[in-house]
C-alpha cells in the first residue's frame, strides 16, 4: 500500500508540473492595443491576452505622465510581434511577463526612458535598478518632474480618498 500512495504521489507531482510548464508557457503575437504604460493586449490564436508587464509600474493615466507613458509603450510596441516571456498570472486574471520586441526588453526600455518605475516590491531583474538610476540622474520622462509620485503610492491615496 506504501508503494501504491508512492507512485500516486509521483504521478500527481508529475502532473503538477506540466501544467504549471504549460501555464507559464512563452508565446508570441502581435500588440492590437495598449491600455496604460505598462499593459498591454497581445493577439494569440486570433484571441487578445492581456499582459501587464513584469517587475515594472507606470504612471496610472490620471496621474501626471500617465498619458505620456501609454504612449510611449505604444511607441514601442503597437503593431508590433512581440515575445512574451511569462511569468504567470496576477489576480486580475492577466499574463505577467517580460516583452520583448527584436530581441531587445520593452520592460527595460520603458524604464530607461524615465516611463516607469523598477518595480522593487516584484523585482527579479536588477539591471533595472541601474536604468531607473540613470534616468533618474539623466531626468528623462517623468524624472523631470521635481516630485514624481510612485505608482503605489499614488493609488493608496486614491484608495483613501474614497
Amino acid at each position: 500500500m506504501k508503494r501504491y500512495a508512492a507512485h500516486v504521489r509521483a504521478l500527481v507531482a508529475a502532473a503538477l508540473a506540466a501544467v504549471s510548464l504549460v501555464a507559464n508557457a512563452d508565446f508570441s503575437g502581435k500588440v492590437v492595443g495598449v491600455l496604460d504604460g505598462d499593459t498591454i493586449d497581445v493577439l494569440v490564436d486570433l484571441q487578445p491576452r492581456r499582459v501587464r508587464l513584469a517587475e515594472i509600474d507606470a504612471p496610472e493615466k490620471r496621474q501626471p505622465f500617465g498619458t505620456r507613458a501609454r504612449q510611449a509603450l505604444s511607441g514601442y510596441v503597437f503593431g508590433q510581434t512581440v515575445r512574451v516571456l511569462d511569468d504567470g498570472t496576477d489576480r486580475y486574471g492577466r499574463t505577467i511577463g517580460t516583452v520583448v520586441v527584436d530581441g531587445r526588453s520593452v520592460n527595460r526600455a520603458m524604464v530607461g526612458a524615465g516611463m516607469a518605475w523598477a518595480y522593487r516590491r516584484y523585482l527579479v531583474d536588477q539591471r533595472l535598478i541601474a536604468l531607473e538610476a540613470q534616468a533618474r540622474k539623466g531626468r528623462r520622462g517623468l524624472w523631470a518632474d521635481p516630485g514624481p509620485v510612485a505608482p503605489w503610492d499614488w493609488r493608496a491615496q486614491a484608495r483613501l480618498a474614497h
